[in-house]
C-alpha cells in the first residue's frame, strides 16, 4: 500500500467527518477502499452531517433490497413452475452433491434442502413411510427439541425418527438442531434410477 502524504490523509478524514460515504470518498480522492478504510476507521461524523450519512447507509440497503427483488423476479420468469422431470433432476443433483454413494441416503443440516429432496423423491413414488430418519446432534443440543424440529420439517410423527446419535463436542449456535439423515428402505430400484439420471446429466452437459 502506497503511503499517503498528510494532505491526502487530512482530505480523507475531513470528507468522512462531513458525512461522505466510502464510495464517495473513493471517487473524490481516487484512492483504494483499503487505503481509505485505514484512515476513516475511527473518525466520527460531525453531528451536523450524521443524519445525512445515516440516510446514505440506508440507501445502500435499499439498493441491495431492490437488486434482490429484481433477481427474484427474473428467477420467477425463468422458473415459472417445476414439472416432474425438473423435480427428478433436483433430486438427482441433491443426491449427487450430498448423498452417500452406496445407497439412497442423504445427510444435511439445511432444513430446506431436506424438505426439497423429500418432495422431489415423491416423483419416483417414494412416500414418507419409506423414509428411515436418523438425527445427529452434539452433546449440548436438546434431544427432544431436535426430534420435534426435524419431525415438523419432514412432516412425520416424532416416532418415525428412529435414532438419535449424540456426537462429542459443542455446536450450539452453528448447528442448533443437528443434522438429519434420510435413508430410503428397499431403495435399490430408486437408487439405480437416480444414478442413471446423474449419468444422463454427465452425458448431456
Amino acid at each position: 500500500m502506497k503511503k499517503l502524504n498528510q494532505k491526502d490523509i487530512n482530505q480523507i478524514i475531513n470528507l468522512r467527518k462531513h458525512g461522505h460515504s466510502l464510495p464517495e470518498i473513493k471517487n473524490i480522492t481516487r484512492k483504494s477502499s483499503a487505503t481509505i478504510l485505514k484512515y476513516i476507521k475511527n473518525v466520527e461524523i460531525l453531528p451536523k452531517y450524521f443524519n445525512e450519512w445515516k440516510l446514505k447507509r440506508g440507501g445502500s440497503k435499499f439498493r441491495a433490497d431492490k437488486e434482490w427483488i429484481k433477481a427474484y423476479s427474473i428467477a420467477q420468469k425463468l422458473i415459472n413452475s417445476l414439472n416432474k422431470k425438473e423435480k427428478l433432476l433436483i433430486a438427482a443433483c441433491l443426491y449427487w452433491g450430498e448423498g452417500t454413494k452406496k445407497e439412497l441416503s442423504l445427510t444435511n443440516t439445511d432444513p430446506d434442502l431436506i424438505r426439497v429432496f423429500i418432495e422431489s423423491l415423491k416423483e419416483l413414488g417414494i412416500a414418507k413411510d419409506k423414509l428411515r430418519i436418523t438425527i445427529r446432534i452434539y452433546e449440548d443440543i436438546n434431544r427432544e427439541k431436535a426430534i420435534e424440529y426435524w419431525a415438523k420439517i419432514i412432516k412425520v410423527p416424532k416416532s418415525q425418527i428412529l435414532n438419535v446419535n449424540i456426537l462429542k463436542g459443542k455446536k450450539t449456535g452453528k448447528l442448533e438442531f443437528g443434522m438429519c439423515r434420510l435413508r430410503i428402505t428397499k431403495s435399490a430400484p430408486y437408487f439405480k434410477i437416480i444414478q442413471s439420471i446423474i449419468k444422463l446429466i454427465k452425458e448431456n452437459i
